[in-house]
């Protein structure tokens, strides 16, 4: 196998800002899009990282994506906010919600922005350090109203997406960084399967009557749907995650499938808590580093050389990526380079 080329961080942030700039992504806009890919990438999350950008390109020329402007500001209640966002890139309205929680989160307490009509977010994990980093909790969720590729437990017919949900929790040490969907696997992981020629590893997807499949394409191409978490046995634990997922996004932002929406959009759901409004900082951190300490200390199962906690790999992959350089693997360079030729642009010279 073919080993990744590294590249520096800020060397190729800068390449990245200059491509969506040359399609005319407002500066802001193409700063966040790209800090976000690229943060994905740190964390080992490549199929939502720079592997995106084509895509996201492809978006903002067919109009699909919007370059510039500021979202419709629908409520502001101080601690409970809506946006139109306007098919903004995600990255940057959920970006700028998540600093706006951190802002008003010392006076409220908790704050919550409901985003509707938000571009594609990327990996959910990513922001949550600019919560994380300032002590405070970050909880997001994310669907897409016109995307239909998950069944309710029990059906055969697709209503649901994947519905992710993510959370940022502070410890004394790094972050538990947990980022879940409520169906056993994802669509972009369907399609980077089916592009590889390769299967589900376990039977993940119903095909159009029904059956049990290991084939991404009869999700993709055949009528199928992805299964909820817990699959045909425990799904309704997934198939519930889901409704609680579409309720927070769709529901509250007011922007959801009954309307029919067309392209691709997202609805959002991002909220800020600050635990010194509770029990106090140091007495959240103790707690949740303790309960980290408490897993890790469990003895691992036949099998499992230890317990790991949510995120811990992620930031290990940042750590050794800052150092080393970004790992973008031969496909995703591949798919950068047209478009960088096409702005008269390169990659910088890998590690």
């Amino acid at each position: 196998m073919t080993q990744p080329l590294l590249y520096e961080v800020r060397a190729l942030h800068d390449v990245a800002v200059k491509l969506f700039v040359d399609a005319g992504f407002e500066r802001d806009k193409a700063d966040s899009i790209s800090e976000i890919l690229i943060e994905a990438d740190l964390m080992g999350h490549s199929t939502h990282g720079l592997a995106l950008a084509p895509w996201y390109l492809d978006l903002a020329a067919s109009g699909g994506m919007t370059k510039s402007g500021e979202p419709s500001v629908l409520s502001d209640r101080g601690a409970c906010v809506s946006w139109d966002g306007r098919r903004l890139p995600g990255t940057w309205l959920v970006s700028r919600a998540i600093d706006l929680g951190v802002e008003r989160a010392p006076k409220y307490g908790t704050v919550t922005i409901a985003i509707a009509e938000s571009g594609h977010i990327g990996a959910l994990a990513a922001y949550m350090p600019r919560a994380t980093d300032q002590g405070m909790m970050a909880i997001i969720a994310s669907s897409s109203p016109s995307v239909a590729t998950v069944a309710p437990f029990g059906g055969i017919k697709a209503v649901m997406t994947p519905d992710p949900i993510a959370a940022g929790i502070p410890t004394t040490g790094d972050p538990i960084l947990l980022d879940i969907s409520a169906s056993i696997t994802t669509n972009n992981k369907a399609r980077q399967l089916l592009k590889e020629g390769k299967k589900f590893p376990r039977p993940w997807a119903i095909d159009a009557q029904g059956n049990p499949s290991d084939d991404p394409n009869v999700v993709l191409n055949e009528g199928g749907t992805i299964l909820p978490v817990g699959g045909l046995d425990h799904g309704h634990k997934g198939y519930g995650l889901a409704l609680l997922v579409e309720s927070l996004t769709q529901g509250l932002s007011g922007a959801g499938r009954s309307s029919k929406p067309k392209g691709q959009t997202n609805a959002v759901f991002v909220q800020v808590i600050d635990p010194s409004a509770f029990a106090g900082q140091e007495a959240f951190t103790r707690e949740t580093s303790f309960l980290v300490e408490a897993c890790r200390a469990s003895p691992p199962r036949a099998g499992a050389d230890r317990v790991r906690v949510p995120g811990e790999s992620a930031m290990r992959n940042k750590r050794s990526a800052l150092e080393r350089g970004v790992p973008l693997a031969a496909s995703i360079v591949t798919g950068l380079l047209p478009r960088l030729e096409k702005a008269g642009l390169a990659l910088p010279a890998p590690r």
